[in-house]
């Protein structure tokens, strides 16, 4: 059986629309993921904010309450019937826990026993990375093995194989290994 490698942030769950939502409520401005042209959301903010951007991902609450994006929910029940699936996801301070907590809830067929935080995950065994990081894309191909980015305009500049939804991601894996896996 395939191992899926799986990030959750902007690839299962929607961290973009509240972290802006929360600075742009306190900044009064209209950050947006299409204005991301490159991963540093700091050339993206008022200069008054400069890195202090990052200081909202720390802010308790943030990731306990993401939504998942349409369909992750219903395609990963899915997937896991036909691979193993590992949630590998970096992590700020106390979003260790609201993140296993969240993975209870909204993914209990996976469970907190299959997620796993690392910063470099291309140091983790399995057959296939799905995530929108360019720096983590990039260093998990240059590993000799695949990846699949979630599109965004801040990924673009990285020359893998991408979708831009969780249906498209499924109908990809079954074109590339069929229902099996």
């Amino acid at each position: 059986m395939r191992t899926l490698l799986i990030d959750m942030d902007s690839v299962i769950c929607d961290l973009m629309t509240e972290w802006h939502r929360r600075y742009n409520e306190q900044y009064d401005d209209d950050l947006c993921v299409a204005k991301l042209q490159c991963w540093q959301t700091e050339k993206y903010v008022k200069p008054e904010c400069g890195m202090k951007v990052y200081d909202f991902l720390d802010e308790p609450g943030l990731f306990l309450n993401l939504l998942p994006l349409p369909d992750a929910v219903e395609v990963l029940e899915r997937l896991s019937h036909a691979y193993e699936i590992l949630l590998v996801t970096s992590s700020r301070t106390h979003a260790y826990t609201e993140k296993e907590q969240w993975v209870e809830r909204r993914l209990p067929f996976i469970g907190k026993h299959n997620l796993i935080f690392a910063h470099r995950k291309e140091m983790i065994r399995g057959d296939l990375l799905f995530d929108d990081a360019p720096h983590n894309l990039l260093s998990f191909q240059s590993s000799g093995r695949e990846v699949v980015a979630m599109d965004y305009p801040y990924n673009r500049a990285v020359s893998v194989p991408r979708v831009s939804s969780w249906l498209e991601f499924e109908t990809l894996l079954m074109r590339k290994w069929g229902a099996r896996g």
